[in-house]
């Protein structure tokens, strides 16, 4: 029967609409499916050259679909890459973008940091344009800011009329059994402090003991004291971080703490599809934004030995399997056809991520560095991939630079929306793009900062298909020799970094890989090149106004006031969810 009706939609489609799309495009508004990986590497995906990974739903999307091979996120750590991904902005001008080394994503549910209440996503946009809007899974971008309850930086308070995830992420602290994931070395070096300041007040002891000479028992027990609240200070926030981070939400609600994590891909699928069920009557927007592929892994049984590449292959192809089930809901629905559905990943795979010889991170194919390294491709060039029948051409591949922060003014455009004129909008449309209505994308500049420091600029020349990019700062990578920053798990913006004067210059079109380092000894240009980025860049910097940091040391930090709780705080903890 479904079927049937699924046929009966087609017909009554092909007599009212036109074979271009025309009267889907412009006169109706389309439902919007949002899939985002969660550190997938861009060369993890067979559409992307991978021939030894098997993702056949994702695969399908791009056959049935337009597939970017230049599409890049602002950031190369998520929570500013998400940002600049729902408002259209880079983060650094929504304070989204941190000035440390030590926390360049959100650290804590129960910090003030978060999305601005100011900023509006294109979930607010659609919102208000009459679309029922659902996030499932990943949000990491804040909780609350004065109060426990206050919830200013929510989804729901950021145009999701429902929200069922997780609000911060999936960390390795979720899994009891994982090493250590959230600021690692320094909680190494907190263990170390309050173990050699716990041997002075017994080194105060022992001349009283041995009868050299008496130091009073007040100041024994005085130093013991303090040592006993240095060591209480940070541990209640370090030692408890799976109970305070890792947490499921339904809507304001916390239904576990601390999450079930082999569950919780189980019921994000659920959800997903008991979306796609309420609202099928339309018009739609639903954001899934997956755990997978972030350690620790989680990642079901069944899938155990699938793939070649240990864990983090049997992950990928457990999130393309959820990407199936989610696109053959939409078939049964007869939505195919009016739904426009996309694919991505906030960042590039992490190098870094390793489990004794096991590589737990994603592979980022030709491209140099991965997450967390500012400019570099591997770290910001992410898949990309837009799937809309009768509207889209299918299989048609596009090698334009385009940016995440393109899907906010994208989504206005099909959605009916009007764009804020009281702020700069970063992205552009690509509907012109995606089309074929034009053979260029609207990006002539486009900025790489890691953290607030600009590390590289990407020039897309208007007269030909050539795009240069060139690195002010690059990552120092350790030990010597090596890929990635291995000693320190994440590379540094800022601090042990390589600056270069004058700029490293590469000719993306033609070296991707960037292993061909241009000079005026082998490039002509070189001296016009620099000028004109440079000139670009200044203009860039006249837009950029002071905003409160979100990322501040106040702001990151832990603050049990601020700490969501099932029940009664410090005795969180709670499990309204019924097995899937």
């Amino acid at each position: 029967m479904g079927s049937r009706n699924c046929w009966l939609s087609v017909i009554l489609w092909w007599l009212l609409g036109n074979e271009n799309g025309a009267v889907m495009t412009r006169n109706s508004r389309p439902n919007i499916v949002l899939l985002m990986a969660d550190d997938l590497g861009v060369g993890d995906l067979s559409c992307y050259g991978n021939n030894t990974m098997s993702t056949p739903n994702i695969d399908r999307l791009a056959r049935e679909g337009v597939m970017l091979t230049q599409h890049l996120a602002a950031a190369s750590m998520c929570s500013p890459s998400r940002a600049a991904f729902l408002t259209g902005r880079y983060p650094i001008r929504s304070g989204m973008a941190s000035s440390f080394n030590l926390n360049r994503a959100l650290t804590w549910l129960g910090g003030s940091a978060g999305l601005p209440a100011n900023e509006t996503t294109f979930a607010k946009l659609l919102q208000h344009r009459g679309y029922r809007t659902g996030l499932i899974g990943k949000w990491h971008q804040g909780l609350s800011h004065a109060s426990r309850d206050d919830h200013c930086h929510h989804p729901l308070n950021h145009g999701f009329d429902y929200f069922y995830g997780v609000p911060f992420g999936l960390i390795s602290d979720c899994q009891p059994s994982k090493t250590p994931e959230l600021h690692r070395w320094l909680r190494a070096k907190l263990w170390i402090s309050t173990a050699a300041a716990a041997l002075f007040p017994l080194l105060l002891y022992i001349p009283r003991y041995a009868g050299w000479f008496s130091v009073p028992w007040k100041v024994i027990v005085s130093f013991a004291l303090l040592v006993f609240l240095f060591f209480t200070a940070w541990y209640s926030s370090y030692g408890f971080t799976r109970r305070w981070n890792c947490i499921l939400m339904r809507n304001h609600e916390i239904v576990q703490q601390p999450m079930k994590e082999e569950r919780v891909s189980s019921l994000m699928l659920r959800e997903a599809l008991s979306f796609i069920e309420r609202y099928k009557g339309g018009p739609f927007l639903l954001f899934v934004s997956f755990l997978h592929v972030h350690t620790p892994l989680i990642t079901k049984k069944k899938f155990f030995g699938h793939s070649k590449y240990g864990l983090y292959g049997d992950n990928v192809e457990e999130m393309d399997w959820m990407v199936g089930k989610i696109v053959e809901a939409l078939e049964q629905e007869c939505l195919t056809n009016h739904t426009l559905v996309y694919f991505t990943s906030d960042n590039g795979g992490s190098l870094e991520s390793q489990d004794g010889a096991a590589q737990t991170g994603g592979w980022n194919g030709i491209y140099r560095g991965g997450k967390g390294m500012g400019g570099l491709e591997g770290g910001i060039r992410v898949p990309g991939i837009f799937r809309w029948p009768t509207v889209l051409e299918p299989g048609k591949v596009i090698d334009e630079p385009t940016s995440l922060m393109d899907i906010y003014p994208t989504l206005s455009y099909i959605g009916g929306g009007i764009l804020l004129q009281d702020r700069i909008i970063d992205g552009r449309n690509l509907m012109p793009l995606l089309e074929g209505r034009v053979s260029h994308s609207d990006h002539e500049f486009l900025f790489h900062y890691c953290g607030v420091y600009l590390h590289s600029v990407r020039w897309h020349q208007k007269d030909c298909a050539t795009v240069w990019k060139v690195h002010y700062v690059t990552p120092k990578f350790h030990p010597a020799g090596a890929d990635a920053c291995y000693s320190s798990v994440l590379c540094s913006c800022s601090g042990d970094v390589d600056f270069h004067d004058p700029p490293l210059l590469f000719d993306i079109s033609r070296d991707p890989a960037e292993a061909r380092l241009l000079n005026t000894d082998n490039e002509a240009l070189f001296d016009s090149v620099i000028k004109k980025i440079e000139r670009a860049l200044r203009e860039h910097r006249k837009t950029i106004t002071p905003v409160p940091q979100q990322f501040s040391v106040f702001n990151t930090i832990w603050k049990p006031w601020l700490q969501p709780c099932c029940g009664s705080f410090p005795f969180c903890g709670c499990d309204k969810e019924d097995a899937p």
